[in-house]
């Protein structure tokens, strides 16, 4: 079986996400989307339990996707999955630089994982998680963003977390 794994912190799920989840799915008998928390950036907007909720919910039409999240390295998680292969989406050049560092490290983590880059659909190019949180805290329509069946999780979340 061809497991891979498309690991990232999902905070929310895009529609640029969605579309590299559904042509991974389209290569591989098993698509783990693993939510990772990212010490590094701050407390997310929605939990880790939370993001996996979503991703489920968007990704229930597609039977050979598995949704979890992992608060260690992806490379453990890898090992410990039997995954040998990483799905990482690329927006732009400035994207490559440090996803190729990661791959590099992941594969000095785990010998036997390799990471497969795929550029997002140029007309979600522009977007990430940071911008979509953004837009919902200014009250924009995010149908062109998210998925359809989160929008109103991602604007009631936003709402939830400006009240004083």
């Amino acid at each position: 079986m061809k497991r891979a794994i498309y690991p990232g912190s999902f905070d929310p799920v895009t529609l640029g996400h969605l579309n590299v989840i559904k042509r991974a799915a389209a290569m591989f008998d098993e698509l783990i989307v693993c939510v990772c928390v990212n010490s590094a950036k701050d407390r997310g907007l929605f939990s880790a339990e939370e993001r996996v909720d979503l991703i489920r919910r968007v990704t229930e039409e597609l039977p050979n996707v598995k949704v979890d999240y992992t608060f260690g390295l992806v490379a453990d998680y890898a090992k410990k999955h039997r995954a040998k292969v990483l799905v990482k989406g690329l927006r732009a050049v400035s994207d490559y630089e440090s996803e190729i560092q990661m791959a590099m490290i992941n594969a000095k983590l785990y010998n036997k994982l390799d990471t497969v880059f795929l550029y997002t659909s140029p007309k979600y190019a522009y977007l990430s998680s940071t911008v979509v949180k953004e837009m919902a805290r200014y009250g924009a329509d995010l149908s062109d963003f998210v998925p359809r069946q989160i929008i109103g999780d991602v604007e009631r979340k936003v709402r939830s977390s400006q009240d004083p």
